[in-house]
């Protein structure tokens, strides 16, 4: 074919167009980077007296601290988050108005508020009132409310997004709406949605580094205070360099968890739908009604 529903696939003159603007991208981003590598050695950013401050066994410690402290907001943060998404999820999705229009605003509000605001005022503006909170709650509680929020939003749309006939063949094999929704809906919305909800717990994890400007030591309190140190030449550059590889890493690390999850998820003989006998998957409602004894149901009936 020459062509594509999305777009006509380029003749010779485009190809060799777009190689060429490829390589003069490629050239200028190197450019770029070059330029600024070049400036921070020329300004005595890679001299070891700026970098001296990272041979003591004490100093990747205190980072090591940091990056405990960062680890353990983000996970119990990702852990609330996530069941505080269902749970609004669910009211979303809700028939009766005075649950689903009361969820609604509080999603829409909790989705408004930075979460940096969010944590000062539940640690500066709480005292104000008496009520008092240590800045690893503030953050806790700051990500879990912005973060649940937003991935109610997600799921609501991924079970809103699968076919009217998945739940209404559900009704027909004698579930209820809860039996729907967990046993056809959500696992579908999951898989389909688990790259932005992984997406999302990237943002968690990157939004702990907010928790520095209400004192909280985790991983970037930590770098700054290393960055600002005189002692030591005020090695600014080379503590950003080691807690951005570090930031880096970590997020790696959680998408690499979230592609083995992904992968398993696929593979799993709970997901894996039966064969309808005709060489084709069966759909989440066959695969139920296949398990409870009831044939096959298609526009007829069963």
């Amino acid at each position: 074919m020459s062509g594509s529903v999305l777009y006509d696939v380029p003749g010779p003159k485009a190809v060799v167009r777009n190689r060429i603007l490829g390589i003069i991208t490629v050239i200028v981003v190197l450019a770029l980077l070059g330029w600024v590598v070049w400036r921070f050695a020329e300004t005595g950013q890679f001299s070891p007296e700026k970098w001296a401050i990272f041979s003591y066994t004490q100093i990747w410690a205190l980072i090591g601290e940091g990056v405990v402290n960062t680890l353990s907001a983000f996970a119990v943060a990702a852990v609330g988050a996530l069941i505080l998404g269902f749970v609004l999820a669910i009211g979303r999705l809700s028939d009766h108005a005075w649950i689903r229009l009361p969820v609604g605003w509080i999603v829409e509000i909790l989705r408004a508020i930075p979460v940096l605001i969010f944590m000062m005022l539940l640690y500066y503006g709480l005292p104000v009132i008496d009520i008092r909170m240590t800045p690893y709650w503030a953050v806790v509680i700051a990500l879990i409310a912005y973060n649940g929020s937003v991935l109610a939003e997600v799921i609501r749309a991924g079970v809103e997004s699968l076919p009217r006939g998945q739940s209404e063949a559900g009704y027909a094999i004698g579930l209820r709406k809860s039996g729907v929704l967990r046993l056809i809906l959500l696992p579908q919305a999951i898989r389909a949605m688990l790259p932005v909800i992984i997406s999302q717990l990237v943002v968690t994890l990157k939004d702990t580094a907010l928790g520095f400007i209400i004192t909280y030591h985790e991983l970037l309190y930590v770098i700054k205070l290393l960055g600002s140190n005189a002692v030591y030449h005020s090695p600014l550059i080379p503590a950003a360099i080691v807690g951005g590889s570090i930031y880096v890493a970590m997020c790696l690390a959680l998408s690499y968890v979230a592609y083995l999850v992904e992968k398993r998820t696929r593979r799993s003989p709970k997901v894996v739908t039966l064969d309808d006998g005709g060489g084709e998957p069966a759909t989440a409602t066959e695969t139920i009604a296949a398990q409870r004894g009831l044939g096959k149901y298609d526009a007829s009936g069963w």
